[in-house]
């Protein structure tokens, strides 16, 4: 488990223990550690008496969640229609290349996790690729390299 217990508390006392605020604290949650671990699944169905399946099935069906440890910096590329058009593919291909990872991976040291979207809504910009919460325009295959650079 990647956030200890004590701060699990802290987030659940803070949303009042409520089990309609699940969503809020799955969110704070993996903002924190990362991902939602299986312990820290379980430990929430503990301490909010809510079954374990139904953490399960809500940390599965939102695309925003991972079971599985992710990087520090999250890489998303564009493929949407522009992006796509725009040569989204191969700029894919050039992050997949310099991070020897396939998308939907994480780096083994965990500093970065790739993956592709559909639509980022940054159409006049495209290809798009967003790291973190910094969005990058006009992406091609050259500039991965300088952005990657960036969150080292």
């Amino acid at each position: 488990m990647d956030i200890t217990l004590e701060r699990l508390d802290e987030i659940l006392l803070e949303h009042d223990y409520d089990q309609c605020a699940l969503i809020a604290v799955l969110q704070q949650v993996q903002h924190e550690a990362g991902y939602l671990s299986a312990a820290v699944l379980v430990k929430l169905s503990e301490r909010l008496g809510v079954p374990a399946a139904r953490l399960q099935a809500l940390s599965t069906f939102y695309k925003c969640f991972s079971l599985v440890p992710t990087g520090r910096h999250k890489v998303a590329v564009c493929m949407g229609t522009a992006c796509h058009v725009r040569g989204g593919t191969q700029v894919l291909e050039a992050l997949e290349r310099e991070l020897r990872i396939k998308s939907g991976r994480t780096t083994p040291d965990r500093r970065f996790t790739l993956e592709s979207v559909r639509c980022l809504g940054c159409c006049s910009l495209a290809p798009v690729v967003r790291v973190g919460e910094k969005v990058y325009g006009s992406m091609d295959q050259r500039k991965v390299v300088r952005v990657l650079k960036e969150h080292q």
